[in-house]
């Protein structure tokens, strides 16, 4: 029973990670096109931060993804 409760954790645990970034990716993305299409002179200004946070919101995922890995038996 403790076996497959890990495995529920770990699955559970990478599934929301998931969500999460994949909602504040598409969150970051959305304002970002937002300020280039009102703003298209801004976008070089608007593309190194967005690059940033979506690679910063990526290692968040990944992190999960290595707690999960350490849950496992």
């Amino acid at each position: 029973v403790a076996i497959a409760g890990r495995a529920l954790a770990a699955g559970l645990a990478i599934g929301i990670a998931a969500f999460g970034c994949g909602l504040g990716q598409g969150r970051a993305a959305t304002a970002a096109l937002e300020g280039i299409a009102r703003n298209p002179n801004a976008s070089g200004k608007i593309l190194v931060p967005l690059i940033l946070g979506l690679a910063l919101i990526e290692s968040l995922c990944i992190y999960a993804l290595v707690i999960a890995f350490q849950v496992q038996p």
